[in-house]
C-alpha cells in the first residue's frame, strides 16, 4: 500500500477534524456548523471559498500552478443521521438523536485532508473543485446545489467521490462500471375505506384488510412482472391504520421505499404500483392515492472515470486490494444527480466494522488516507502537466 509521507503526517489532523464534526452531529440542511468548520479550514489553507451553496453546501476551487487544463470535481456529504448513538466513543455525539452513523463525518475529513495537501502543492493544470455536499440522507442535496448554479458557478467536467462500506475489508477498494448503488423512491399509498364497529364489518369498507391485500400485491410486482436477471426492491416500512381495538378505521397508509439498478425497471415498477393501486381500489369500492417523494436515480459510473479510477487503487492499495465489478448495493445515494450532469464514478473505501446506520456505527480513522491517497492519484492522472 502505497500512501505518501506527505498524507500519513495529516493522519492526526484527519482524525481530529473527523472526531470533531462527530461530535457536533447536524441533520440535512442544517449543516451550519459543520460548513462553518469547513469553509474556515478552506480558508485558513488559501482556497478559494464560497458557502451557502445549496443551502448550507461549501464549495472550495483550487488553482492548479501548471496553467490551463480540465476541471474536476471531488465530492464528500456532511449531513448526520435522526438516530440514536449507542457507542460510546471520547467523541460521542453531544446532540441527542443525531449521530453521524453512516460515515459523512469521515468523508468530509478525507475531502478536507485532499484540500490541504492540494493546496500546499497545486502542481498540476487545470483545478480542482472540492464540494462539500448537505442533506445526502434525504437525498435532496445534491439537487439543492444543482439549482443554485453549482455547474455554471464552478464547472467541472468529470466528478468523483466515495462511500466508506463496512462489508469490504479496511484497505480495499470496490468499484465497477455501471450501476453502483439503486435508485430511490419512497412512496406514501392513502387507502379510504368506511369505517365501522369492529363487530359490524359488513358495514365497513376495511383499509386494513385491503392493505394487507396490497401488501401482497406489491411483492408480486417483484416475483412476476419484473425480469428475473433485473433488479428491484419494493418494502414497505411502515403500516398505519386505527387508534382503538374496536372500531375498523376509515384510513390506512402504507409508507415505503422502491430500489432499482436502472431507469427504465423504475419507470415499470412505478407504473405497476400505480395499476395495482387502480385495480384493488376498484376490486374493494375503495379509493387508494399514491405519491412518490425524495426521488433520486442509481449511481451510474462511466466506464472511462471508472478506469482511472482502478489506475489510482492499483497505485494506492496495489491490485490484490482493489476489487473490480463489485456487487452493486441496492442503497442510494444523491451523487447520482452529479453524475447524471458530468461523467464521474463514485467508488466503495472498505473500512470494517458495523454497517452504516447501526448505532454502534463509527468511521475507521485508519482507512482516512487511503481516500486522500485515491483523489490525489487521480489529480495526478487527470490533471498532470
Amino acid at each position: 500500500m502505497a500512501i505518501a509521507p506527505e498524507i500519513q503526517s495529516l493522519a492526526d489532523d484527519m482524525r481530529a477534524w473527523r472526531q470533531q464534526i462527530h461530535s457536533q452531529p447536524e441533520i440535512a440542511f442544517n449543516e451550519h456548523q459543520t460548513a462553518h468548520f469547513v469553509a474556515t479550514l478552506l480558508r485558513s489553507w488559501g482556497i478559494e471559498t464560497h458557502t451557502g451553496i445549496g443551502q448550507t453546501g461549501v464549495v472550495g476551487v483550487i488553482h492548479g500552478a501548471l496553467g490551463p487544463g480540465p476541471s474536476i470535481a471531488f465530492r464528500a456529504d456532511m449531513d448526520a443521521l435522526p438516530i440514536i448513538e449507542e457507542g460510546q466513543p471520547a467523541y460521542r455525539s453531544q446532540h441527542h438523536g443525531v449521530f453521524h452513523g453512516c460515515g459523512h463525518d469521515g468523508h468530509t475529513s478525507i475531502l478536507l485532508g485532499t484540500a490541504c495537501l492540494l493546496a500546499r502543492q497545486r502542481q498540476f493544470r487545470g483545478q480542482v473543485v472540492l464540494i462539500f455536499q448537505p442533506a445526502e440522507e434525504i437525498i435532496q442535496g445534491s439537487l439543492a446545489m444543482l439549482e443554485d448554479g453549482l455547474l455554471q458557478r464552478f464547472p467541472f467536467d468529470e466528478v468523483y467521490s466515495l462511500h466508506n462500506h463496512p462489508t469490504l475489508a479496511a484497505g480495499t477498494i470496490g468499484v465497477r462500471v455501471g450501476a453502483q448503488l439503486a435508485s430511490v423512491d419512497f412512496f406514501s399509498i392513502r387507502i379510504t375505506g368506511v369505517g365501522s364497529h369492529g363487530g359490524m364489518p359488513h358495514l365497513s369498507v376495511d383499509p386494513i384488510v385491503i392493505g394487507a391485500a396490497l401488501v401482497g400485491a406489491l411483492q408480486g410486482i417483484v416475483s412476476r412482472t419484473i425480469d428475473p436477471l433485473e433488479n428491484a426492491v419494493i418494502s414497505v416500512c411502515r403500516f398505519q391504520a386505527g387508534e382503538t381495538n374496536n372500531v375498523i378505521p376509515e384510513f390506512a397508509v402504507l409508507d415505503g421505499t422502491i430500489r432499482t439498478l436502472s431507469t427504465a425497471v423504475r419507470q415499470q415498477v412505478v407504473e405497476r404500483m400505480e395499476q395495482v393501486c387502480q385495480g384493488l381500489a376498484l376490486a374493494h369500492g375503495c379509493q387508494i392515492d399514491m405519491s412518490l417523494a425524495n426521488s433520486t436515480p442509481p449511481v451510474v459510473n462511466s466506464p472511462q472515470p471508472t478506469r482511472y479510477v482502478v489506475q489510482a487503487a492499483q497505485q494506492v492499495v496495489g491490485p490484490e486490494n482493489l476489487i473490480e465489478n463489485v456487487a452493486p448495493i441496492m442503497a442510494g445515494d444523491d451523487v447520482s444527480v452529479f453524475l447524471q450532469a458530468r461523467p464521474g464514478c463514485h467508488f466503495l473505501l472498505g473500512q470494517d466494522g458495523p454497517m452504516c446506520h447501526h448505532p454502534h456505527y463509527d468511521f475507521n480513522d485508519d482507512v482516512a488516507g487511503i481516500g486522500v491517497a485515491m483523489f490525489e492519484q487521480l489529480v495526478r492522472l487527470r490533471l498532470a502537466a
